[in-house]
Order: C-alpha cells, then structure tokens, then sequence
C-alpha cells in the first residue's frame, strides 16, 4: 500500500499531519511518494525540526530533487542522500529504485528539462533521458517499471483522452518525459508542478492486432498540498510487483482503456532524426570516366527549389470519384469541404446512404493526411447527428481491396429497425459463415492504429464508437458491407445487396 503526493512545497506539517490521520483510519501505508517541489521559498522553520530530529516523518518519504535554483541547496548530494530521520532524497538526474525484498520496481527522474546550455543543476537533459533508458531498457527480460515519478507532465498525455480541465497538455510539460514514459511503460506515473488534479484513462503500451498485449499504464497528476481550492493532492493505491503477477492477469485491459498518447510523438521524433541524418545518394556522372561516381551534395548548378508538400499520388488511369476528374457523376454531390466531399451513393442501398470520399486521389482511410483525416471525422459527426435528427442510426464501412479511391458508405438504419448490437452480431455471423476473421477494435483506438498503408483490408464503424476490423488475404467477396445490411436480419432487402 503507498501514497503518493504532489507538491508539498515545505508544508511538511500539512502533509505529514495528514498521512497520520490516513493512517489512523486506514492502517500502515509502506511508503510515501512525492513529485514536484519538496520544498518552499518559506521551508526553513518546519524543516529545521525535522532535519534536526525533533519530529520525525511518520512514514518512509522519498523525495525528488529541485525544480529550480532556490532549493538547490536542501540537496547536498547529487547522487542521493537521507536528509532526514525517514526522508530520503533519491537522486538528481535519474535512477531506479528497487523497493527491497518487496521486487517493486520504482524509475524516477529529478528536476525540469533543460532549456538552455550548459545544463543547469536543477534539471535534466536528453542524455540524462538516454541513460536511464538504456540501464533499464538493457535488462533482460525487461517489461516496464511499476511506478514512475516525475515533477514534469509529459507533453501530449490528454491525446486520446479525457479533460484535463484548464491544463494544456499539448504546450505544458517535457517532451523528454513523454519518451521515457513510452520506454519504461511504467503501470503508475505520478507527476506535479501545474497545480492541478488529473487522472487520465489509462492507456496501453502495444499496438491492437499487431503486438503482443501490454499491462496499460495509469497517469496521475497530483495538485499542491494544501491547496484553498481542495484539489487532490494525496492519492493512495495498493500494487502488486509486475514481477510477483500472474502474466494473463498483467495485461487484462479495462474497458475505458484509450491508444497510447505519445505514438504520434515519437513517430514525429523518429522522422525529424532521420532527416538530420545526410543522405548519400550517387548518379552516375556520364560527362566523366564511365562508371566512376559523384556524390549529389546538392550544389550543382541550378537554383535550389523550396521543398513542396506532399500531394496526394494521382490515378493510374480515370478515377470515377476524384472530385476533378470528368468521370465523377457531379449531379451526386451533396456537399463540397476543403479537402473532402460528400455524395450520394450511385445505386445505394437506401435513398440516404451517401458516401465521404477524399477530393484528392488517396486509396484508403490509412493514406490520408492529418487534415484530410481531421475533415472525415467532422463529415462523421455531422452525419450521426443529422441521422440521429431523422430516428436513425448509421453503419460506416470501407473495402480498400479492388478499389483505388477511398470510398467510406455511411447507410442509415432506423433506430426502431434495430440495436448496433444486433448489427455487430450479424457483421461477426456472417463473417464466420464464410471464414472470414472479423476482429473488435478496442474502444479509443483507430484504423490507422492497426492497418499499414498498402494493406487490404475491411473495417466497420458503427455511430457508437464500435469498429470492426478484418485483414484480407486472399479472396474477399466485394459486396460484403452491403450483404449484410441488407439481409433479412437488418434491412430485409437482399434484392439491393449489390449495388447494380
């Protein structure tokens, strides 16, 4: 059983006073964890007595180092010390700590980034980062850590996730915290330093149908102690050492489990290094010797060219649905957005079944970019709300095999016809009548998550947030999405099934 707090900020009186009245109802805690400042402008007079032994911590208290240059001076040892009788100080840059006999493995990481050169000593730098990662990373059989402590936020933990109130989590915290969070993939990471209460969903640390699953980790951020506003500073929870836990019970993912916040940042960080690096390409140089080679540095002649973005890759011959093409049958169009349209379905299933479709030529949901994709959802939500408006609900699916335009059909089925339970069922029935493996994605994940560009595959979306997901292989029969809703089980039109 352990605690662990936020900010304490020199109150050790506040702090400690309420640990004893925990205890006093709740019996013994192990240990007390505390991330952000330890101590305050104003520590001298309560921490003198404790420093001195004449009042002693109730609890063993472990403490990380200073945040900035005024509290330097309570840490008289870089690399760890007791400060006093049951406080211990554990470090200034980074380590573990195996919690005894107990095998609770505890990682933590003392101060703010650095933000300036030569690194200061109340922070930390990318090599302090790298490593910690790499003593830890290296041993074998290596899982994750139980716990984390950090004072920092990491960059970007509100992605997928709930509120976190008036905390910006895409400007606030460190980056390089966000990294090690994605390395370690402790089960618990408690932060401080915003002043605020924050507990985020958990989120998992393997990527669905691709990877073997992962225990998921729980990110706490802890307010200050004694805060007027009586936001939570102190949390207690009970763990079981990974090391001491059956496998199968480690990776049971709880139902509002959400994708891992930092994958888009390290994929990020992982370009932006691969950038940095000089590409050596050669061309054969035929105004010299043959078969001798020149490196292009990019300095012969001609004027260099500002890079252009990326565009969309163009048909490999007419292409019945981008937008520009004199194929499109534009009397369909419903409406026109910056980077998608919608349309009528030509020979659709019922007179409102429509279709989202890129104006740009991109092949399936996986291919488009982050504005395009950012469009799809607002079409998504626009359609379930106007759906919703008429008493129905609406099915999406997508076959990107035999297809080169992506196409999304969105077919509305009236909410009295049926529950999306019963159209889940019937989507997973008839699948496995014909041998087809169709798998639930778990809440709060997305397609692109699970399928590569250039994969053929199905996938289903129900207004629910329900999606279903299948990885074709070899033959796929072309009409599938359609089959099924209008089969006796749904819409009971099995003459419209195939849209001709």
């Amino acid at each position: 059983r352990r605690l662990a707090c936020g900010d304490v900020e020199g109150r050790l009186e506040t702090i400690f006073g309420r640990v004893r009245a925990i205890q006093a109802k709740s019996g013994r805690f192990d240990m007390l964890l505390c991330v952000g400042n330890f101590f305050g402008s104003s520590s001298d007079a309560e921490w003198a007595e404790y420093r001195t032994g004449a009042k002693k911590a109730p609890i063993p208290t472990y403490v990380l180092g200073a945040n900035n240059q005024d509290t330097l001076s309570y840490f008289p040892d870089v690399s760890g010390c007791e400060l006093a009788e049951n406080i211990t100080y554990l470090g200034k840059a980074a380590g573990a700590l195996g919690s005894g006999s107990s095998g609770l493995h505890i990682a933590y990481l003392s101060g703010t980034e650095a933000q300036e050169q030569p690194v200061p000593a109340h922070s930390f730098s990318a090599k302090d980062v790298a490593e910690l990662k790499t003593s830890l990373l290296s041993t074998p059989n290596f899982r994750g850590v139980d716990i984390l402590l950090t004072s920092p936020w990491p960059r970007d933990v509100g992605t997928f996730a709930n509120s976190a109130g008036e905390i910006d989590t895409k400007k606030c915290g460190s980056k390089l915290v966000s990294d090690l969070a994605a390395s370690l993939k402790p089960r618990y990471h408690f932060a401080a330093l915003e002043k605020a209460y924050y507990e985020r969903l958990p989120y998992r640390n393997h990527t669905v149908l691709q990877e073997t699953p992962q225990h998921v980790t729980r990110f706490i951020a802890l307010a200050d102690v004694g805060n007027t506003s009586k936001k939570k500073y102190l949390y207690a929870f009970s763990i079981v050492p990974m090391s001491s836990m059956d496998p199968a019970e480690l990776v049971k993912q709880p139902q509002d489990v959400t994708e891992n916040p930092y994958r888009k940042l390290r994929k990020e960080a992982a370009k932006a290094k691969a950038e940095e690096e000089p590409a050596c390409q050669f061309f054969f140089d035929l105004n010299k010797h043959q078969g001798r080679k020149r490196p292009s540095d990019g300095k012969q002649g001609g004027d260099s060219q500002p890079k252009q973005a990326k565009k969309p890759p163009q048909p490999t011959g007419p292409c019945w649905f981008c937008l520009a093409s004199p194929e499109v049958e534009k009397h369909l169009v419903v409406s026109i957005g910056t980077h998608c349209y919608l349309a009528l379905a030509k020979g659709g299933l019922l007179p409102d079944h429509v279709l989202i479709l890129p104006i740009g030529h991109y092949q399936s949901v996986v291919d488009l970019s982050s504005e395009v994709l950012e469009e799809v959802t607002k079409y998504k939500a626009a359609l379930k709300e106007f759906f919703r408006s008429k008493g129905k609900r609406y099915v999406l699916f997508e076959r990107n095999y035999r297809s080169q335009h992506l196409q999304l059909q969105v077919i509305p089925v009236p909410l009295d016809l049926c529950t999306s339970e019963d159209i889940k069922e019937s989507f997973i029935t008839q699948a496995q009548e014909q041998q087809i493996e169709l798998l639930e994605i778990p809440e709060h994940s997305d397609i692109t998550q699970v399928a590569q560009p250039g994969m053929p595959y199905f996938y289903v979306e129900l207004d629910t947030g329900e999606k279903l997901f299948h990885r074709i292989r070899g033959r796929f029969p072309l009409q599938f999405g359609r089959a099924v809703l209008a089969s006796a089980a749904l819409l009971a039109l099995p003459e419209r099934a195939d849209w001709r």
